[in-house]
Order: structure tokens, then sequence, then C-alpha cells
């Protein structure tokens, strides 16, 4: 790879291109982040919304560990992440990038969409961070270099969940841990209303969807409050937005979550839903040792450690 026509800002480099040196292709670095993909794609929906809430469901937005706590939970408690070098696999407007960063780890993090600005934009300038947009299924990075891979809240979006996953293998270095979470694959979970309407609301123009759902959720809100109240979860359901009282949101904030997530709920191009079975499989096999994989907060959450092989680790010891 080599720079052209670059512009810089400060000991930044502003824009520019990046050119191949062994094809042909060449790609546009906009507003300080190159740029691997199409500016559109399946993925656009996701740019729309994490640009309109791009400090939503921070945690120094809210004042509350949420985004912090989901991390935790899936990575468990024996992977250290300070001093590490990680790479976060769909990043939205950085919610989980902030943590990462907090971590005191290296984050190499990326976008398919547009939200990758909103995350930049939140983020600031960060020496031990590293932005770009790109592609889950094309990864422009050197295979087996990183600690720990993170992609949640991602995988079931994507056109092929199980090769998204099998790409994610690829970036994982021998001895570092892959972590992901996923929609659930279960009767109850395919009971919800987005399966019935999204046939209709995922070809709808993402602006006409979110005007609708801007104006129907803040009055179902207290609805949904007072099922979940009396029904738990399942209450809850039988509303068709999504809302998050039980978090600790204040009152508005949880309205623009409530209006965040439903319009997530309802607009992406895919929702391929998968078992504890099936992420299961998907880590044994590609070979990967001390498997968990449980129910999570966001459906299933696997997490599994890649081999090292025995030649590597009998020169490790010596």
């Amino acid at each position: 790879m080599s720079l052209r026509e670059v512009v810089h800002e400060g000991d930044s480099i502003e824009s520019g291109t990046i050119a191949c040196n062994g094809c042909a292709a060449v790609y546009p670095i906009v507003r300080g982040l190159p740029r691997f993909v199409p500016a559109s794609n399946y993925a656009d929906s996701f740019g729309f919304q994490w640009n309109k809430h791009a400090r939503t469901q921070l945690d120094s937005h809210s004042g509350l560990p949420i985004s912090h706590g989901r991390i935790r939970t899936a990575v468990g408690p024996s992977v250290e992440l300070r001093g590490t070098r990680i790479l976060e696999a769909g990043s939205g407007a950085g919610r989980f990038t902030e943590v990462l960063v907090q971590s005191g780890a290296d984050v190499v993090s990326f976008d398919y969409s547009s939200a990758v600005d909103a995350n930049a934009t939140n983020q600031g300038r960060q020496a031990s961070l590293h932005l770009f947009q790109g592609d889950i299924f094309r990864i422009p990075l050197v295979e087996g270099t990183f600690d720990t891979v993170f992609c949640l809240g991602v995988i079931q979006h994507t056109p092929d969940p199980e090769a998204a996953f099998r790409s994610l293998v690829r970036q994982v270095r021998p001895g570092g841990h892959l972590v992901i979470d996923s929609y659930a694959q279960t009767l109850a979970a395919r009971l919800q209303w987005k399966y019935l309407l999204r046939p209709i609301t995922k070809r709808m123009r993402k602006e006409t969807l979110y005007s609708l759902i801007e104006r129907v959720t803040p009055p179902l809100v207290p609805l949904a409050r007072a099922l979940r109240r009396l029904g738990g979860r399942a209450g809850a359901r039988l509303v068709p937005i999504v809302e998050y009282s039980h978090l600790g949101l204040a009152p508005a904030l949880n309205v623009q979550w409530a209006i965040l997530d439903t319009f997530d709920m309802y607009s992406p191009a895919h929702d391929h839903p998968a078992s504890e079975a099936t992420v299961r499989r998907w880590y044994e096999e590609a070979g990967f040792v001390e498997i968990d994989v449980r129910p999570g907060p966001n459906g299933v959450v696997g997490r599994g450690r890649r081999p090292v092989a025995p030649e590597a680790a009998a020169a490790a010891a010596a």
C-alpha cells in the first residue's frame, strides 16, 4: 500500500488516497478515515441511525456503565484487555469503542457504514485508536495479529453470519480470543413484532421509517413500561417498540433509546439470528478451545481461544 495526494491536518492525514501496490485498487481517505468500501451499501440504515443518535448509547453520555457491563459479560473475567491489541468489527457510533480504549488497549475499529464518522467524532484523536470504514468479509489487515477480536451487535446483520465469523477467526492470533454476540434463534425471539413487520419496514425509505417511529414511539413508552412491570420481558414484547427503563435511563434518554433501537429493529437489510448450538459449532469448526457459549444481553454470547500450535508453545516455553 502507498499513500497519494495526502493532505495533513497537524500530525494526522485528513484526505488523500491509498493505492494497492499489487493491484489497481485505490481507496479514498475522507475526513481522516480510510474507506475500503463503497459509500452506499447494505448497512446504510446503520449509518443513518448512528449519525442521528451519535451519543445516545455512550456510557459517557448516559452516566451508566451499560456498554462496559456488556463487554465484561461477553469477555468474561479471565481475559485481560490492558496492553493488548484489539480488533473491533462493527463499531457503530462507538459505544463499545469508548470502553475498549479506556481499558488501556490498542484498538483497531471499523464499521461497514458511515457510522464510523460518528465514532471518530465521539472518540476524537487518540493515539491508541485506529479507525477505518471496511467490510467484515474483506478485512484489509495482516491476519493473525490481534489478542482479542470483538464483534458485538453486528454479526446477525451481515448477509452471511457464519462467513463473517470465519473472517473474524483469521484475525485472531494463536492464543488470542474471539468474542461475539448474536440475536438468539429461539421461538420466543421469533414471535417478536419485528419478524412480522420487517418484510415491509426493511423496504421503506429509512427517512420515512424513522419519521414514523419517531412519532409513534414516545406515546407507547409508558405502555411498554407498564407491561414490563406486569409481565417482564414477555410483557414488554406485547407492544411493537423496545424501551429500556429497566436499565435506569433518565426518562428523556429512555425515549431516545426507544426510538433508536426500534428503528434498529425494523430497518436493517439483514437480521439472521443464531442458536447457541450454531454458535458453538462455529467455534468448534474453527478449532477454538475454552469455548463458552451462553445466553447474553443481546441473545447469544460466544467466546473462545485460538490454540497455540504445539511447536510454537514449546518454543515459547524454551
